[in-house]
């Protein structure tokens, strides 16, 4: 009696790029040499499918490949029998993923071979030499991180730049691996520092950037992908003016170190800006999470944001208020809402509730006769 045929896709993959221009390149090997595995078992059934399954510059820390995501997507529509792959980590490093996309094969009963490491799933003895070369796996991908993170830490200790968005007021240089002083973005980076010496608050400061018509970091990565520059906010504001990068040093791990990079703004003004910062902030125990009842819940007509819990104090006291987020990370200017005692809104909400609650009460009754809370709930409507 003939064997029943075994579908067999071959799954392939490289970390870089690199090489792979070649007219024979590592996923062209891992791809023969399945290719001869499987003609060796012919005589057991088994048939390579057309498909390939080839991701070539994607890293094994994760499961978000094309190849693999199409593999996966066949598999779970019954079109593979058997997967194959040149080595165990060349579908997945970590352990914990790597058992998941196994529970998912024994699930459509598709079996796992790595060829170089003759064994498959199908026996337990496979299983068990799986799990073990899948732990050895794991553990070279950590060690390669522990020495990538130190190779980053000893750049960043000697004030190399290692990646990453440039600030407002430096440029990538062409070879990469140092900040170069863009004059034009510079000499905004100092007009800003110099207006909040000046004024000695955010939001005026980020109204001001706005109505200049200036804007966050634009910049190109080097694979081309433009990141555009956006309209100031508080937080894009408070980045530039805590950055010590501006006086041509480096922050790693709360120490500074000397960088590379020129200065752009006198490390004086920059101490004075960061100190006015720190006077400004309430004392540590006073900040304390206040409850926000209806946090997610509330928008601004205007301009539809969500409003968000805010707090000011006076002669001691609190004040509790519900303000549009665009307006508070921009300014008033950037929305005309007001803002809303956090007191009475909340107590108008909870009104609102009790009464409906009521009329659920005597209306709405579920199967075993209690209250349908939640058709209650779903009947209030909130206008900003």
């Amino acid at each position: 009696m003939a064997n029943a045929e075994v579908r067999c896709a071959i799954y392939t993959r490289k970390s870089t790029e690199e090489g792979l221009s070649q007219e024979f390149n590592s996923l062209d090997a891992q791809r023969e040499a399945a290719e001869s595995y499987i003609q060796s078992q012919r005589g057991l059934g088994w048939k390579l499918i057309p498909a390939r399954y080839d991701d070539g510059g994607f890293s094994g820390g994760n499961l978000d490949r094309p190849a693999l995501q199409q593999l996966l997507a066949d598999v779970d529509a019954g079109l593979v029998d058997c997967i194959l792959v040149y080595k165990v980590d060349r579908l997945r490093r970590s352990l914990l993923d790597f058992a998941r996309i196994m529970e998912r094969f024994d699930q459509r009963n598709v079996s796992f071979v790595s060829i170089t490491q003759q064994f498959n799933t199908t026996s337990s003895l496979g299983r068990l030499t799986l799990n073990i070369l899948l732990s050895f796996a794991q553990f070279e991908r950590e060690i390669i991180g522990e020495r990538t993170r130190d190779k980053l830490g000893a750049a960043r200790r000697k004030g190399k730049w290692i990646g990453g968005t440039p600030p407002l007021g430096y440029d990538v240089a062409p070879e990469g691996r140092r900040l170069l002083i863009n004059e034009t973005e510079a000499a905004q980076v100092r007009d800003i520092f110099a207006l909040y010496s000046m004024r000695e608050a955010l939001i005026p400061v980020v109204e001001e950037l706005n109505r200049r018509g200036w804007r966050t970091k634009r910049w190109t990565s080097r694979t081309g992908r433009c990141h555009p520059g956006q309209p100031f906010s508080k937080q894009a504001l408070l980045s530039i003016l805590k950055n010590v990068t501006y006086t041509g040093q480096v922050n790693y791990k709360g120490t500074i170190y000397p960088g590379e990079q020129p200065p752009v703004v006198d490390e004086r003004l920059w101490q004075e800006v960061n100190r006015l910062l720190g006077s400004h902030r309430w004392p540590e125990q006073q900040w304390v999470a206040k409850p926000a009842l209806l946090k997610g819940l509330l928008r601004c007509e205007p301009c539809k944001a969500i409003m968000i819990l805010s707090e000011t104090r006076k002669q001691g006291r609190s004040y509790r208020y519900y303000v549009c987020a665009n307006a508070q990370r921009r300014g008033w200017r950037a929305c005309p809402s007001q803002s809303i005692p956090a007191k009475v809104i909340e107590e108008s909400v909870l009104e609102q509730v009790r009464n409906n609650c009521k009329l659920g009460k005597r209306h709405q009754q579920s199967a075993n006769g209690s209250t349908d809370w939640w058709s209650a709930w779903a009947t209030i409507r909130l206008a900003g």
